[in-house]
Parts: structure tokens; C-alpha cells; sequence
């Protein structure tokens, strides 16, 4: 404990009447050095305003943001092993965990919901980035099952938001079961006869770009998003060559039949709701221009 930190400056600051301003309140934009408030960016959808970098959207606002009037059933996070291999490093996993418990208010990386986009009812199942780098391990990989089972129950679509590093390494080959194992729900869900939408965003690598990240009927891209297995630059030390500008982006993938679409964030509700609405076959809104009204035509 830093008492210095902890408690005398806090008696000083409130014998002054001081107020303890957060940090954080402007972000600095990585591609051009500009600096937003905080609160500009949250109601511009984590978008930079001017160079259009699309930041690393919180789990819960990109649902909040994706389903109409930002109504969901959230899904319970479904219980399993805290730390099933004991593991430990420079701290203990079961640290690292309440860590990010704390830090994320989520029991894990996953965060599931259903809801309707458009008035089409989906499940959408986000990574939160922020709890442990998104990574994969037995409490995610359950609750994506569990998320695919209720999308086949529901007989609605799934729409997935992948975010990580890959697998979590303090699971090992626990975490990699995970890779088969959502396989196998996407499978299920194909069976069933339901569309898989996937949103790749920045980044989406590792284990989970090798498993349910790549296996979309649709793959939709946002802006810059880093899509890859292994990185830039252990390929580049692997091979000794320099890779091309823009490898292993949102827009190179595109280029090379990676991704069927790159769609900015805040074209993706709509984006989805037109694709999915073809794919089963749904009526689709669209607009009167005398109007201006919605008016609900038969997909073709």
C-alpha cells in the first residue's frame, strides 16, 4: 500500500477542496495523435470523429447498440473450473481473474444476448477485449455453446463479435478443447438450418481466427481490424521478408477473399438486418421517398 497515494494525498485534496479528475477522459487517436473526450467518442460509437479509427468498443454497449432501443435478455454466465490446472505465473490465474472481474463488472470474456435488430430476432454473443485479451478458455467456450443451443431453440440467427488474443494459455489444452468444441455448435446451428454472421474486429487472431472466427456463412469485417492467426512480426521473423503494407487488415483480407464486406460500425445493424433478412427469407424494410416512411416490401 502506497500511503503517500492512498492517504495523504486524499486528506490534502479534501482539506482543499480538490476533485480528483479521472485520467482518462481524453483518448489519444493511435492514427493521427488527436486527442477526443472521452464522452465524444462514447456517443460517436468508439469512432474517432475525424480519422474514422474505429477503437475497441466495450462488450456491452456494442449489444446495447446493436439491438433495437437497446432491449435484450442478457444470458447468464454459465458455471464451470476457476482454475482447473493451478496455474501460476507472475501471479496467480485466479488473481488475474477477480482482476479483470473488477476491471469489466463480467464474470468472463463472453457476453451473449437475444434481441431483435431491425425487428429480426437474432443471438448475438460479443469477446470483451478488455477481460484477459478476449482469450478463449472453458467458462467462454461454454457460454458460446450455450448461446448457439439457445439460438437453435430459438430458431433465430447467431451473430458473433469475435475480439481476442486467442487461447487463454493459463487453461492449456483445456482451452484449446474449446476450438473443437464450438466447431461443433456451428455445425449444430448449420444443421438446424439458422445463418452464422460473423463481425470480425480489431483484433481477432490466434485460436479463435482457427476455430468459430473463420467458419461464418458471412464474414463482415470492421475498418483496420487486425485478422490473423500468427502475427506480423512473427511471420515476418519466421520467413525473413517484409510483408506487404496493410497485411493481415480488414481491407487486405477483403482484397484477397478473406471477408465478404468491410462495413463501418455504424452501418453494421442495418448491414446485418438487410443480410440476414435475405438469407431466411424475410420481408425487408425499406424506405418511402415520398415519406420518408418505412414500408415493408417482399424479399425476392
Amino acid at each position: 500500500m502506497n500511503w503517500i497515494t492512498n492517504y495523504v494525498r486524499p486528506r490534502i485534496n479534501s482539506m482543499l477542496g480538490r476533485r480528483e479528475v479521472p485520467e482518462n477522459l481524453w483518448i489519444k487517436c493511435p492514427e493521427t495523435g488527436e486527442m477526443v473526450f472521452h464522452k465524444d467518442l462514447e456517443d460517436n460509437k468508439w469512432v474517432i470523429p475525424a480519422s474514422g479509427y474505429h477503437m475497441k468498443m466495450p462488450a456491452k454497449a456494442r449489444l446495447a447498440d446493436l439491438f433495437d432501443d437497446g432491449a435484450y435478455e442478457a444470458f447468464v454466465q454459465p458455471k464451470v473450473a476457476q482454475d482447473p490446472l493451478k496455474f501460476r505465473d507472475s501471479k496467480k490465474y485466479t488473481d488475474r481473474l477477480r482482476d479483470s472481474r473488477i476491471k469489466t463488472d463480467q464474470e468472463d470474456t463472453i457476453v451473449a444476448g437475444l434481441g431483435k435488430v431491425r425487428g429480426l430476432k437474432l443471438v448475438a454473443v460479443v469477446h470483451e477485449f478488455n477481460f484477459m485479451g478476449g482469450s478463449l478458455g472453458i467458462a467462454a467456450g461454454e457460454a458460446i455453446i450455450k448461446a448457439f443451443e439457445r439460438a437453435i431453440a430459438e430458431k433465430c440467427p447467431l451473430v458473433m463479435f469475435p475480439a481476442s488474443g486467442g487461447a487463454r494459455m493459463q487453461e492449456g489444452i483445456l482451452s484449446l478443447m474449446q476450438l473443437p468444441r464450438t466447431t461443433v455448435a456451428v455445425d449444430m446451428l448449420k444443421e438446424a438450418g439458422q445463418p452464422y454472421i460473423v463481425v470480425l474486429t480489431n483484433p481477432t487472431t490466434g485460436g479463435v481466427t482457427a476455430s468459430y472466427a473463420m467458419l461464418g456463412d458471412i464474414h463482415m469485417a470492421e475498418p483496420g481490424a487486425e485478422i490473423c492467426f500468427a502475427g506480423k512480426r512473427v511471420i515476418e521473423q519466421t520467413i525473413r521478408e517484409k510483408l506487404p503494407e496493410g497485411f493481415q487488415t480488414s481491407e487486405y483480407l477483403l482484397e484477397h477473399g478473406m471477408v465478404d464486406m468491410v462495413v463501418k460500425r455504424h452501418d453494421i445493424p442495418d448491414t446485418l438486418a438487410r443480410v440476414l433478412k435475405i438469407l431466411t427469407k424475410k420481408p425487408a424494410a425499406v424506405a418511402n421517398e415520398n415519406t420518408g416512411t418505412l414500408a415493408i416490401a417482399a424479399s425476392a
